[in-house]
């Protein structure tokens, strides 16, 4: 039984925040005690023996937000690389900085393109949009939501061969994750035909076996209710409540 006035349903893993104007504010690289630093070291050896190709590649974290005014965002952010998501499993979820991250929603006739994580990546088998993590700009060029915007036309490039103009995108939902702070920035691309985002895929996964390498995103498919996505596999916590806001926006 519940008290009066209490909520039974459970805390979903993301909450929308309502943004119309978003700013970065850059901090210092949060600091780890020695024993931080080796750990973080050591897992990152681990993780490399593992998979070679796994690189240590920069990523924009998030230290927290403020919301000075209904629809601003102020996002605390500091520079590090992939290795330090160790933290996650060296603090409480609240001493981690969260992730910073795009996803695209490309709409076709059969439903939103999803796609599953390949082996070699951070979320290996896991069903998410397209997207990535944010990266830290060239020294003297801000973090923006510009800049954003041209990281979630260039993580479209790169896992499904769709080349989209940034200027194209519409941002469409802004989510924070409850449990390590982490800010997605999901974006809306136009209409696109089904036949082309395959045949794109294709040639994508052509070029990176070439290379010796593989695609990001080892399947691809069509997903039109969260019933449908479910059904695929494990996806990111954002996924179900992202398409739930999708469908009913459409």
């Amino acid at each position: 039984m519940t008290t009066s006035g209490s909520d039974p349903r459970p805390a979903r893993p993301v909450e929308f925040l309502d943004v119309r104007r978003i700013s970065f504010v850059e901090h210092p690289l949060p600091a780890l005690t020695p024993w931080e630093q080796g750990e973080v070291d050591r897992l990152w050896a681990d993780t490399k023996a593992r998979t070679p190709t796994t690189f240590d590649g920069p990523l924009v974290a998030s230290l927290g937000i403020d919301l000075p005014a209904p629809g601003v965002l102020v996002a605390r952010w500091a520079r590090l690389s992939y290795r330090h998501r160790a933290l996650r499993v060296l603090r409480p979820p609240e001493d981690v900085p969260g992730s910073v991250f795009v996803t695209v929603l490309l709409p076709t006739e059969r439903g939103l393109v999803v796609g599953r994580g390949a082996p070699t990546t951070a979320a290996p088998g896991r069903w998410t949009l397209p997207g990535g993590s944010v990266e830290p700009p060239a020294d003297g060029h801000p973090l923006d939501g510009q800049a954003v915007r041209r990281d979630a036309a260039r993580e479209l490039a790169e896992e499904l061969g769709v080349r989209i103009a940034d200027e194209e995108l519409r941002l469409f939902a802004v989510t924070r994750g409850r449990r390590f702070g982490s800010l997605g920035f999901h974006f809306l691309a136009p209409p696109v035909a089904c036949a082309l985002v395959l045949g794109r895929y294709a040639e994508l996964v052509a070029v990176e076996t070439g290379r010796g390498g593989g695609p990001e995103l080892d399947v691809v498919a069509f997903v039109s209710s969260v019933a449908e996505a479910q059904r695929l596999g494990p996806g990111a916590d954002y996924l179900p409540q992202v398409l739930r806001r999708y469908g009913d926006s459409v």
